[in-house]
C-alpha cells in the first residue's frame, strides 16, 4: 500500500535531528517546522500552575510580537518543567543556537518541550544536535517530524484537511504527541497547527482556541494535565488566499476542527496500554459545563475505565461516578446506554439480564457510552481510553 500524499500548505520547512536526549542512538528527538514567509502566530497553553519553561517563554513571544512567529521548535525526552529561571535561560539559549543556525532570529521561535519533568536540558547535547537540525530543514517530511516529537507513542500522529475558495485552495496540516498524562486543559501533549491562508492575528488565536476547546480539550487518559501541554499554529498567508468573510472564517475553522478531532481521537487510540476507545456523550444536564462535569467524572473513572478494559458492563460504577461529579441533576431522571443497550432507565436497573447482550459490544475497541441526566439544554462528549495493566508497567518505571 502507498502513503497517502499530504496536501503540505505552502511555504512551510521541516528538519529534525537524533540529539540522544534520552532515546537510543539515531532516534530523531529534535524537530524545527518553520515558515519562510511571517507568519501570524497563536497559541493555547496548559492550564496547570506548575507551566514548563517553554510554555513560559512561547508565551512571553507570542505577547511581545502581538502574534507573530516563524518557526516551532520542540524536543522530546526532556521537559525543561519545574526547572526555574535556570530552565528559562536554558530555553532561550536553545532559541539562540537555531537562530544562530539559520536565518531565523530568537523572538521568532516557539518553544515546546516534553519529557521527564525536573531535569536541566541537557545543553552539550544540544549544541551538538543543532547544526544537523539546521542541515536537514527543508529535507525533512513532515511524518519525520512528528515521529520525532514522539515519546511513548506507538505511531506519528499527523492529518490534513484542505478549503476550496473561490480564489485558491488553502491547506491545514496538523501534527500530535501524547500517549500518557493525557487531560489536556488550556488547551504529555503537544499540538501543531500550520495554514497557508491569510488571517488576521486576532481571528487566528481565537480560532485555534476554539478549535482546540472541540478536539483536545474534549479528551482524556487519565485526567493528568501536563506541565508542557500546547497546541501552538501558524498561518503564513502562503497560499495568498485572505479570509476575511465571516462565511470564510468558519469554514477555514471547521476545517481546523475537523483536523484537531482526527489528531485528538488518534492520542486516544494511542493512548498508553489502552485497547478501548470510550465514547461518553452526555445530554440533558442543566447547562453543557454540568454535562462534562459528568462526563469528566466518568471518563476519568479508575473503576469505569478497568471495567471496560475487563469487558465488564458494570454500570453501576458509571452511576456513581455521575453521583460524585458535581452536576445537578435529580436521580429518577437518570439513564444509560452502553453500545446502545439501554441498562439504567429513569434511575432503576433493567431487569432483564444483560451480559449475553452487551457481550458483543464490550469486545469492540470503541464504546459508546451515552448518559441522559434530564431535559436540560446541556450536553458534552468526552473520549477516553480504558486503563490497563500495561499503563501501570509503562509509567511505573517510566524514568528508567
Amino acid at each position: 500500500m502507498t502513503s497517502p500524499v499530504i496536501p503540505l500548505p505552502k511555504g512551510f520547512s521541516f528538519a529534525t535531528a537524533a540529539a540522544g536526549f534520552k532515546y537510543a542512538t539515531g532516534r530523531d528527538d529534535l524537530a524545527l517546522i518553520a515558515s519562510q514567509p511571517p507568519a501570524v502566530a497563536a497559541g493555547v497553553f496548559t492550564k496547570n500552575l506548575f507551566q514548563a519553561a517553554p510554555v513560559t517563554v512561547a508565551r512571553e513571544t507570542l505577547q511581545a510580537s502581538g502574534g507573530h512567529a516563524r518557526a516551532i521548535l520542540i524536543n522530546a525526552g526532556q521537559a525543561n518543567a519545574c526547572t526555574g529561571d535556570a530552565g528559562l535561560a536554558d530555553c532561550r539559549a536553545t532559541l539562540a543556537l537555531v537562530a544562530g543556525a539559520t536565518d531565523l532570529s530568537p523572538e521568532e521561535i516557539l518553544p515546546a518541550s516534553t519529557g521527564v519533568i525536573g531535569a536541566r536540558l541537557k545543553m552539550d547535547k544540544w549544541k551538538a544536535a543543532v547544526p544537523q537540525l539546521a542541515a536537514s530543514l527543508g529535507q525533512a517530511s513532515p511524518v519525520a517530524a512528528a515521529k520525532a516529537i514522539m515519546t511513548t507513542d506507538s505511531f506519528p500522529k499527523i492529518a490534513w484537511g484542505t478549503l476550496a475558495t473561490d480564489a485558491g485552495e488553502v491547506r491545514v496540516l496538523g501534527m500530535a504527541k501524547g500517549a500518557g498524562m493525557i487531560a489536556p486543559n488550556m488547551a504529555t501533549m503537544i499540538g501543531v497547527l500550520l495554514c497557508d491562508a491569510k488571517v488576521g492575528s486576532l481571528w487566528w488565536q481565537e480560532a485555534v482556541a476554539a478549535a482546540a476547546d472541540r478536539s483536545f480539550n474534549s479528551i482524556t487518559v487519565d485526567g493528568d494535565t501536563s506541565t508542557n501541554d500546547c497546541v501552538l499554529a501558524l498561518a503564513n498567508g502562503a497560499s495568498e488566499v485572505v479570509i476575511d468573510s465571516a462565511e470564510g472564517r468558519q469554514a477555514l475553522l471547521a476545517v481546523m476542527i475537523e483536523v484537531c478531532q482526527a489528531l485528538s481521537f488518534m492520542l486516544i487510540q494511542d493512548a498508553e496500554g489502552g485497547t478501548k476507545i470510550l465514547r461518553i456523550k452526555v445530554q440533558g444536564a442543566a447547562s453543557h459545563a454540568e454535562a462534562e462535569l459528568a462526563a469528566r467524572a466518568v471518563g476519568n473513572s479508575p473503576l469505569v475505565k478497568t471495567a471496560f478494559f475487563g469487558r465488564d458492563a458494570n454500570w453501576g460504577r458509571i452511576v456513581a461516578a455521575l453521583g460524585r461529579s458535581g452536576a445537578s441533576f435529580a436521580p429518577g431522571d437518570v439513564s444509560v446506554r452502553i453500545g446502545g443497550v439501554p441498562v439504567f432507565v429513569k434511575g432503576m436497573p433493567v431487569a432483564e439480564d444483560l451480559d449475553a447482550l452487551l457481550s458483543p459490544h464490550m469486545r469492540r475497541g470503541e464504546i459508546s457510552l451515552d448518559v441522559e441526566l434530564g431535559k436540560g439544554p446541556g450536553r458534552y462528549l468526552l473520549l477516553a481510553s480504558d486503563l490497563t495493566y500495561d499503563y501501570v508497567k509503562i509509567n511505573a518505571d517510566y524514568r528508567s
